[in-house]
């Protein structure tokens, strides 16, 4: 390697050939380096990058993850991602080099996330936890399977957080109808919640919705979008799965609420979102509504698990909820397997009948 001296400019830079990922020569020439050993430095790492060694550091390793990873990414995704790395992996990884990371590495980084507190004592939650450990982890797989790491030593030191909570928290239609009543004094907000409840969408899909998205002749909703609201800026991205893409149809009062709903807004053009609210703002007022009801305070979220509770009560199975709701497999059936207590009973009383006539 070598780096030249830019004598009109006072600066340094390098000029030199690599081989791309199509294995075609191509010349590279950076400019602007205040020293040379800063312009040599960035030389070492553009060609890492390009036929990435795992003898580099983490937070090398880390830039070619994200030129991999980001544009096959949701942007939101990517955010959440980037904000795990730079806040509790570089700080502790950074300068460490890919292939010498070891198991005993990994267990006192968890060791040092299992300990934290802050100014008022409290500590991360299990779920963010394994949120976090399921990131490195990911990142070493990533290392694994494209740039051929031997092993990935987050599995060798095992998991952090516990074991996964199982409860999922809802609310009966009687809960519901007594928020609902206290949240009618603000229209925007009761008639988003109907929605939330009566139809089961995510919190994003609820926010990207359009006059044009209600088909009030057939009765039904077309979810084909999701709204996020990143770092000041308005994004409208596919949903959550595949089968997110889907048909929802809705019962008769909710398809009125809607059409209520909709006259009551004042120059709204088809294609603009009919909610122009955001997820923290239907969070506060989930909580004044529970509090004001007098029932059991949940997430914004978990009026979906309300849905599909409601539906397994009703009797539907889980294929057809899985459709409904925008699962992309019917492991519905093991988040929600609770919410059958005579499931069992049922077919092993069948099984009987079958084998007695």
């Amino acid at each position: 390697m070598a780096a030249y001296k830019d004598t009109e400019r006072n600066t340094w830079y390098v000029a030199f050939y690599y081989r791309d990922w199509k294995g075609v020569n191509r010349k590279k020439k950076k400019r602007g380096f205040r020293t040379k050993k800063e312009a040599l430095e960035w030389e070492q790492k553009f060609k890492q990058r390009q036929a990435p060694s795992l003898d580099m550091l983490f937070s090398d390793f880390i830039e070619v993850y994200g030129e991999d990873m980001k544009p096959r990414l949701k942007y939101n995704t990517w955010l959440t991602k980037e904000h795990i790395i730079k806040t509790k992996l570089i700080p502790y990884f950074g300068q460490k080099k890919m292939n010498e990371i070891k198991a005993t590495d990994i267990i006192r980084w968890q060791n040092t996330l299992m300990e934290f507190r802050d100014e008022n004592g409290i500590g991360y939650s299990k779920p963010y936890l394994r949120t976090i450990q399921a990131q490195l982890s990911a990142i070493f797989n990533h290392a694994i399977r494209l740039y051929e790491l031997q092993s990935n030593p987050v599995h060798k030191a095992g998991g952090m957080g516990g074991e996964r909570q199982k409860k999922i928290t809802v609310w009966t239609k009687e809960e519901y109808m007594k928020f609902s009543e206290a949240v009618w004094d603000k229209p925007q907000s009761f008639y988003a919640f109907e929605i939330l409840y009566w139809a089961g969408l995510r919190v994003g899909e609820l926010l990207a919705l359009t006059a044009n998205d209600i088909d009030f002749e057939h009765k039904r909703i077309s979810v084909s979008k999701s709204y996020q609201r990143l770092q000041g800026e308005d994004y409208l991205t596919g949903p959550k799965t595949v089968r997110g893409n889907r048909i929802v149809d809705i019962p008769d009062f909710l398809c009125e609420e809607l059409r209520e709903y909709l006259g009551m807004l004042y120059g709204y053009m088809p294609d603009q979102r009919i909610f122009q609210i955001t997820k923290s703002y239907l969070h506060h007022e989930l909580e004044r509504g529970a509090k004001s009801a007098g029932v059991k305070r949940i997430r914004v979220h978990d009026l979906r698990h309300s849905h599909v509770s409601m539906l397994i009560d009703m009797g539907f199975t889980p294929v057809a909820i899985a459709e409904r709701m925008g699962h992309e497999n019917i492991d519905i059936t093991m988040h929600y397997a609770h919410m059958f207590p005579t499931a069992q009973k049922e077919m092993a009383a069948k099984l009987n009948q079958e084998k007695v006539g």
